[in-house]
């Protein structure tokens, strides 16, 4: 494990960009601190010639005391407001590192991590580990100069006794050291149930129709109570492990102390020490205690803080961006080849697609039919690179699509699937998703998807908020948004994957006159079951077990026989399907 000083300097880019506010928030502390040895310098002069000798003005005793902590009260307030600013602003600028890298990482980071974790490593995570940092910062800093500034004056009072004191500082330190490193451990192993954790109330939210239906409540209680118990057990060991840092130290300085006071005790017998010069040391030994103590208790906090925060350091720095080519077209031809494709969802997996050539001529409409898991949807999501080619090629314009520059690649498409993903924003932002909203333009695509009527009848008509997941609207509405965001695109290669499931025979048939006018003069790949919207296409590609098995056009498919043949016989392709 690196040491805490290298990890530290990780969140240099995110948490130094305000020096002004550091350099303040250092003398202010700077300044707090070294009022502490003055409250037992006080003393002496109080107990010597105050009470002693009678000759010190009263109206100085509350005068000194009201100023000094005056002093020191200003100095916090303004640590804190220059670390809070510090804070907030470097918190900002990681979660904008952290959202940034999920928008351009590598596909395979959302199959190895579930969606809760990674909202938990941006949203809460980086919260929680920005503030025990920072806050153990201010702590780190002005009890570590209040050490050292009552250890100068014990040493300017009596550098013999200090001696004493010292000894604690390196047993401290291996004490720290020792449970620092358990709470450490514990602290990864309470991510990771957290983790999963979150993901079975994820499961259960998504899924709650599902739990519901098949009474499967009880079971999935006793699994999120398993990890809960789960976790109760890891926080206990945590929280064993930092809490005896408190009185280990506290025992250790108590040990110190009762030695000084024995010791003092028999100086002063010996050499006179005045009552005011005792006490002052006694109260500034006292007084030490404290900063000992708060610093301990600091490792618990600096050892959080960081395991929650490299969470968000590990997404920035170690998971890749998806890689992309440097060639670029404004607009594609739409010709695409596919030659020899391959395609394996796991290293030492089986083939989802094995060795697939056909080729697509701008223009043309492509039908892809087979049962489910034939591998339809895994050739469609090969075009923008939403899956990865396992040997083989696949060519846009000539050029192999992993040589295309992805924004470009992804810009000469527009995707219509079964299950279209809406985001919690006005229906105007949906359909204009990415682009410049267009008023007029966003309503005819909305006309042209058999949407108006419905629109009309909002009040606030375009400018709704569809809400979250936009379950308040029917699976029609939602996939015949999802074809007016694809119309507003205007792509020179569109994918229709059952684009059409979610209609009734109605709205389907408005639908299919809208796509008919956007499929002139481009390319289009067609997945689908429903007869109307495979037949008129220019060739029908059918595959079983990730293979090209026939092709041709629906009239020559069921002359000659085959698989297709027999899945129209068998109703699997109808007009209502």
């Amino acid at each position: 494990m690196a040491s805490i000083g290298h990890r530290l300097r990780k969140l240099q880019p995110y948490f130094s960009n305000l020096p002004a506010a550091w350099t303040l928030v250092v003398l202010a502390t700077i300044i707090g601190a070294l009022t502490e040895p003055l409250i037992p310098a006080l003393l002496k002069p109080l107990l010597d010639r105050g009470f002693q000798a009678g000759n010190l003005e009263i109206w100085t005793v509350p005068a000194t005391l009201m100023m000094l902590f005056a002093v020191r009260g200003m100095a916090g307030y303004v640590a804190q407001l220059g670390l809070a600013k510090i804070t907030n602003q470097g918190l900002a600028r990681m979660r904008q590192a952290m959202f940034r890298k999920i928008l351009t990482a590598d596909l395979s980071l959302f199959s190895n991590q579930s969606s809760s974790a990674l909202s938990n490593t941006v949203v809460y995570e980086a919260q929680t580990g920005a503030a025990l940092l920072v806050n153990s910062f201010l702590l780190l800093t002005r009890n570590g100069l209040t050490l050292v500034a009552l250890t100068g004056y014990l040493l300017y009072l009596n550098w013999k006794l200090t001696l004493i004191v010292t000894v604690v500082f390196p047993a401290v330190a291996m004490v720290m050291r020792t449970l620092t490193r358990r709470v450490h451990g514990l602290t990864l192993s309470m991510q990771n149930s957290t983790d999963n954790l979150a993901y079975v109330v994820e499961e259960n939210i998504l899924a709650n129709r599902d739990i519901r239906l098949y009474a499967a409540q009880s079971s999935q209680e006793k699994r999120f109570k398993a990890l809960s118990d789960s976790l109760l057990s890891l926080a206990m060991k945590s929280t064993v492990a930092g809490a005896a840092m408190t009185p280990l130290t506290q025992m250790l300085a108590a040990a110190a102390l009762s030695a000084v006071i024995s010791v003092a005790l028999v100086q002063s017998a010996g050499s006179g020490t005045s009552v005011g010069g005792f006490v002052a040391f006694v109260t500034a030994m006292l007084m030490i205690i404290a900063p000992i103590r708060q610093l301990s208790e600091l490792s618990n906090s600096v050892t959080r803080g960081l395991a929650a925060i490299e969470r968000g350091l590990h997404l920035i720095e170690t998971i890749p961006d998806e890689k992309s080519g440097h060639f670029s077209k404004a607009l594609a031809d739409g010709r695409i080849e596919f030659s020899q494709v391959s395609v394996a969802y796991a290293e030492e997996g089986p083939l989802a697609i094995e060795g697939v050539s056909f080729s697509i001529n701008p223009g043309e409409t492509i039908a892809l039919v087979g049962a489910s898991g034939s591998g339809k949807s895994t050739l469609a999501n090969l075009l923008p690179q939403f899956a990865k080619i396992h040997s083989g090629n696949v060519l846009l314009d000539g050029h192999d699509i992993r040589d295309w520059d992805l924004q470009s690649l992804r810009s000469q498409l527009a995707v219509v699937s079964q299950h279209p993903i809406l985001i919690n924003d006005s229906i105007a932002a949906n359909v204009a998703l990415g682009l410049e909203i267009n008023t007029d333009k966003i309503l005819r695509c909305l006309a042209s998807a058999h949407l108006m009527a419905w629109i009309n009848s909002l009040p606030k008509g375009i400018e709704t908020i569809v809400g979250h997941n936009a379950m308040q609207l029917s699976g029609g509405q939602r996939q015949r948004l999802a074809i007016a965001r694809a119309l507003y695109k205007n792509s020179p290669i569109l994918i229709l994957d059952e684009a059409t499931s979610a209609l009734d025979s109605e709205s389907e048939k408005a639908v299919q006159e809208a796509l008919q006018e956007l499929m002139v003069s481009r390319t289009v790949l067609v997945i689908a079951h429903r007869l109307s919207t495979i037949m008129h296409a220019n060739r029908i590609i059918v595959m079983d077990k990730g293979k090209v098995v026939e092709a041709g056009t629906h009239q020559e498919l069921i002359q000659a026989n085959g698989m297709y043949a027999r899945l129209y016989q068998m109703g699997f392709y109808s007009e209502t399907a």
